[in-house]
């Protein structure tokens, strides 16, 4: 097997609970921000929702290495989000700016943020318009950027962003950005990433905690379908982690365990 390869294999994480987890994740996270920023290069982000997105990015904002960062060459996304007012609490960027983007000093620029519902956009309007914002930043590969990290939450049910089990958006592979109609998940209407683009990242890492999804842990790490368990299609180019805590470990081998890394 090739290093390649090997580094690209999914490696499991755990802590002992989701603050000790959430502190590991952000102290990952600023390493891999200063090690990318350090020399002028640009760190494309990808956010995500949820109790744990927001943990992780307080544990960043309340680390010390934090103020450190050049947060002018950062910019963040989010692997999905809701379709409601700009300043509803169930926005993932309204999570986002409360537990750490409004602590730091980025430019305003470098916040994308999807469009918000009673704005004079419809969702497939949205949808559409994050694919070209995204689009901007593409690469001589995709017209989308390459997160640098790749957050993402996992749902019992194994969904990942607003690709959910069983449903069309999640073998689509010819969009960036997608309108989500029915959610499984309030609240119903969504504008979630591609695959194609998740897995454009260099780093996906995707952190869960609690013992309702030890079983999507599982499906994921045991090759089950994409479609069945989208989670087990999230993979970055050079690495895929799941982070978990204790809970959500309880379903996983140990020799999938990675105590070293």
């Amino acid at each position: 097997m090739s290093t390649q390869t090997a580094s690209a294999e999914k490696r499991v994480v755990v802590e002992s609970t989701p603050a000790a987890l959430a502190a590991s994740v952000a102290d990952r996270f600023l390493t891999r921000l200063r090690a990318r920023t350090r020399n002028g290069r640009i760190a494309h982000i990808a956010l995500t929702g949820g109790s744990m997105g927001g943990a992780v990015l307080r544990a960043t904002r309340d680390d010390p290495r934090s103020a450190q960062i050049d947060w002018s060459l950062v910019h963040f996304w989010w692997g999905d989000e809701r379709f409601v007012a700009r300043d509803d609490a169930d926005r993932n960027a309204v999570q986002s700016r409360e537990a750490l983007l409004d602590h730091i000093p980025i430019p305003a620029e470098n916040v994308h943020e999807v469009a918000a519902a009673g704005e004079g956009v419809t969702l497939d309007e949205a949808a559409a318009a994050y694919a070209a914002e995204l689009a901007r930043y593409g690469t001589e590969e995709h017209p989308w950027p390459s997160f640098a990290v790749c957050f993402l939450g996992v749902g019992p049910d194994g969904h990942i962003a607003s690709l959910f089990p069983d449903r069309p958006e999640v073998t689509v592979t010819d969009a960036a950005a997608l309108p989500v109609r029915d959610s499984p998940k309030p609240p119903p209407e969504r504008v979630t990433l591609t695959r194609p683009v998740l897995n454009a990242s260099k780093r996906v890492w995707l952190v869960l905690t609690g013992a309702d999804k030890a079983s999507a842990l599982g499906l994921a790490l045991a090759g089950a379908s994409y479609t069945n368990v989208p989670a087990a299609g999230a993979k970055g180019r050079k690495r895929t982690v799941f982070f978990v805590d204790e809970a959500a470990a309880s379903e996983v081998s140990p020799d999938l365990i990675d105590p070293a890394y």
